[in-house]
């Protein structure tokens, strides 16, 4: 048995296709093949089910596989500590961000980052949390920036900022002649959410149990939706409905677009953590992505302490 081998099951387990996963290790698919055949007779057990279009990993695959990415991780670690006189800082981070943070932080997190650490240009991933989730653990992604809750097995998280959120409604909406709107209040209007499998959708939901009551009554047939944060900003300007957004999605020159409003008492808010495998070996890297974070100076949150 070889990492080599352990690699390869890893990629046909992840690709569920021969062809694609050498391609992705860089090799021909007999070579796979047969370097996997040969661990499963090693094994007395397959690995893969081969008899579908679809090669499918077998309950006992499974297990393997789930323990062949572990190994791999440590193998990582020890690759790591070999080199660790290296600066932790030169080379690339590959840093995964949930689509309703990345826009609004990226620009200014690059900025910040270029003084404190110049040689690590970042590999960038927006995805859903739990595509994020998933490729960190695979260790195709050093860290990423997602919105709590978030609790995973094996993975280590560290506040960042927390950023509350505010009320956006069309032009000469009654609303703009609030200083603040209720949750009783917002529950009573046609509310604008992101679509269901995005976090900051239950984020709102989550902050606003009238809210949360009402779209379960009405059904998500029932509820307008939008695919981003950019989306819905415009079909609240257009006249549609009225949304909730956090603090980093606004501007100053959106009075042009919409008003916004802040809510009445506590407002809502939500918490962006940095998350990280809990035997990642760089940490002066991680510190350079929190540092640069805070150095990004976005307007509207609250950084977290050291």
């Amino acid at each position: 048995m070889t990492l080599t081998e352990l690699r390869y099951i890893v990629a046909v387990a992840q690709e569920k296709h021969f062809g694609r996963a050498a391609q992705r290790c860089n090799v021909s698919q007999p070579t796979l093949s047969i370097a996997i055949k040969k661990l499963e007779e090693e094994l007395s057990v397959p690995l893969f089910d081969r008899s579908s279009n679809e090669v499918i990993t077998t309950e006992a695959g499974e297990r393997i596989v789930a323990q062949a990415r572990r190994v791999l991780d440590e193998a990582d670690v020890i690759r790591r500590l070999a080199s660790q006189e290296q600066n932790e800082l030169d080379g690339t981070f590959k840093l995964g961000l949930i689509f309703t943070v990345a826009p609004y932080l990226l620009p200014k997190l690059i900025l910040s980052l270029r003084d404190i650490a110049p040689n690590m240009p970042l590999v960038l991933e927006e995805n859903y949390t739990h595509m994020l989730t998933e490729a960190l653990k695979r260790g195709e992604l050093d860290a990423i920036v997602v919105a709590e809750p978030f609790q995973e097995t094996g993975i280590v998280t560290e506040q960042l900022y927390s950023e509350p959120f505010f009320v956006i409604v069309p032009k000469d909406h009654p609303f703009e002649e609030l200083d603040a709107v209720t949750q009783h209040e917002l529950a009573q209007e046609q509310v604008l959410l992101l679509t269901e499998g995005n976090c900051m959708r239950d984020n709102v939901l989550d902050n606003c149990n009238e809210l949360a009551a009402k779209q379960k009554i009405n059904g998500l047939a029932n509820t307008l939706q939008g695919s981003s944060i950019n989306t819905i900003r415009h079909m609240v300007a257009s006249g549609l409905a009225i949304s909730v957004l956090p603090a980093t999605a606004l501007t100053e020159n959106d009075h042009m677009l919409f008003s916004i409003i802040p809510f009445a008492g506590e407002a809502p808010s939500r918490r962006v953590v940095l998350a990280y495998r809990r035997n990642f070996v760089r940490p002066k890297a991680l510190a350079a992505i929190r540092s640069a974070v805070i150095g990004s100076q976005l307007a509207g949150v609250t950084f977290a302490t050291a």
